[in-house]
């Protein structure tokens, strides 16, 4: 807990400042740090290791309500400033500040290093330009056991403070690789021996069927793309298959988070089916 008259940092501190600037992506790259807003971004940044949270902005009355989470910052070696209000409100980005802002250090993995996991289930994001949408299937992707994702190019920055709330803290818990060319992405998982399915909503191949033939139990990377356009024709014929989610009822369409979350979900279910890659004891 906060003393009982502590010392708030000054506005026009210098830390403040360099806080502030981290809402533009050109200062994030040169800096290569990002702001990490909200409690639950904030605990699993502390929790993430390899000093990734280097300081911690607070409110008086968000100290004193996430003691825990100030405590842990503290455990990690992070600086704790403790902030009125109106600093917040300039720092952070959001409508509605929830007190705390924490400015990390990048936590993106290179992309061989995914491929050298051999991993069973990853979310290629290609040509996602909605922050939102992002942060989003970061999230279904880490909620169905995804062991990477992977953010091509033509994709937007990973570390949007957008993309980052969206992701509610499951950017601390996967691997994310950044700024892979959609080609390169497809060829390596491929040399990993893991299969590429284009999500399309005009897909040849239906996602019922693909579980009802019993394909898809192996190793798959999902390619999502725009979803105002989907995916362009020369990325689809990158890929083993182009599968449609089937749409039951009258909707025109599925978003790119609710389809990523029905395919991801449908992988891990046949991945831990007898006969699947992953044994069914295995959390």
């Amino acid at each position: 807990m906060p003393p009982a008259s502590p010392e708030l940092i000054s506005p026009r501190s210098p830390r403040v400042a360099a806080a502030r600037r981290l809402a533009r992506r050109n200062f994030r790259g040169k800096e290569r740090l990002f702001l990490a807003e909200g409690p639950q971004a904030v605990r699993e940044a502390a929790a993430y290791g390899k000093d990734t949270l280097v300081e911690l902005f607070a409110t008086i009355e968000a100290a004193e309500r996430y003691a825990d989470i100030v405590g842990e910052t503290r455990a990690a070696g992070a600086r704790v400033h403790l902030a009125d209000e109106q600093v917040i409100a300039d720092i952070s980005t959001t409508v509605t500040p929830q007190g705390l802002v924490g400015v990390c250090r990048f936590v993106d993995t290179p992309f061989e290093e995914i491929l050298a996991a051999r991993p069973r289930l990853v979310a290629v994001l290609a040509h996602v330009r909605d922050p939102g949408n992002a942060g989003t299937v970061l999230r279904c992707a880490d909620a169905a056991g995804a062991e990477a994702v992977v953010l091509t190019d033509a994709s937007v920055d990973l570390y949007n403070p957008k993309a980052v709330r969206a992701s509610v803290g499951s950017l601390f818990h996967l691997p994310v690789a950044v700024g892979v060319p959609v080609e390169r992405a497809v060829a390596g998982l491929k040399g990993a021996g893991v299969r590429i399915l284009a999500a399309d909503g005009a897909g040849q191949d239906d996602l019922d069927d693909e579980l009802d033939k019993g394909t898809m139990g192996g190793p798959t990377a999902w390619v999502f793309g725009n979803e105002a356009w989907g995916l362009p024709e020369e990325t689809r014929a990158l890929a083993d298959a182009v599968v449609r989610v089937p749409i039951h009822g009258k909707a025109e369409s599925l978003n790119l988070a609710t389809a990523a979350a029905v395919c991801l979900y449908a992988s891990a279910r046949a991945q831990r089916a007898s006969g699947g890659c992953r044994s069914v004891t295995e959390s």
